[in-house]
């Protein structure tokens, strides 16, 4: 059986080290026997035949501009099969003034209380989905994503809000999704709003969820999207001790 195929574009803001973060991903995904494309122009997206080829996008691309025929033909591709996974504003922060976009990927940044620093809790929902087995909730220190989100996501894992003060604090607490999975056609898409740097990717519980939420949006090129979320995707990638 042929490797899979994953293309991972990255580029825009220097400042989520998108470089960095690219390396993370093809690590993961090389050490699970895929055959991986690094690009760092948006030009990746200008081939869609290629892109309908794949089985998996991973764009690390924040607060870029993009043409509307690239964002077609990477929706194209997503909803004949190809599957979507990033992280943080390489995902969900990639193109500001493309509604298209943010509608495939099921949710856009629009504020992160405090800074960067923060200590907040990730909160996974344990019986939500294979994806986020065995991983209990954790701590971590960085921005805390609020997002403007979609109500049609999956949502595995949320934060809490208010931690920082702000104006939106007078709302009182609100669960904010931090891990959703949603479907785009045929197309399975991730997205985990963690990732900052590159060393809150390399965290354990991060990584791992990131492992498997690569794999399984992946995983939907063969079956159209079908199957149960994380159907065939292997746990065993960390000890106890990592979570």
């Amino acid at each position: 059986m042929s490797a899979k195929k994953a293309l991972i574009v990255w580029g825009g803001w220097d400042g989520h080290e998108p470089q960095q973060v690219s390396e993370v991903f093809a690590g993961v995904l090389r050490q699970e026997g895929f055959e991986v494309e690094v690009s760092d122009t948006l030009e990746a997206f200008a081939d869609r035949e290629k892109l309908l080829g794949l089985d998996l996008i991973v764009p690390v691309w924040t607060m870029g501009e993009i043409s509307q025929e690239l964002v077609d033909n990477v929706s194209a591709a997503v909803q004949n099969g190809t599957g979507l996974a990033g992280c943080h504003g390489g995902m969900c922060d990639s193109f500001r003034n493309n509604v298209d976009w943010q509608f495939m990927t099921g949710g856009q940044w629009v504020a992160h209380p405090g800074n960067d620093g923060v200590e907040y809790t990730v909160n996974v929902r344990q019986s939500s989905s294979p994806l986020v087995q065995d991983i209990p909730d954790f701590s971590v220190t960085s921005e805390q994503y609020y997002l403007h989100i979609d109500p049609a996501i999956e949502v595995l894992a949320t934060t809490r809000f208010p931690v920082a003060e702000g104006p939106h604090a007078a709302n009182g607490a609100v669960d904010m999704p931090v891990v959703w999975t949603k479907r785009w056609g045929a197309g399975r898409v991730y997205y985990n709003s963690l990732g900052h740097h590159a060393d809150i990717v390399e965290l354990p519980p991060v990584k791992e969820l990131m492992r498997r939420g690569l794999l399984w949006a992946a995983e939907g090129k063969q079956n159209g999207g079908r199957t149960t979320a994380g159907a065939g995707i292997s746990y065993s990638g960390m000890a106890d001790s990592q979570l």
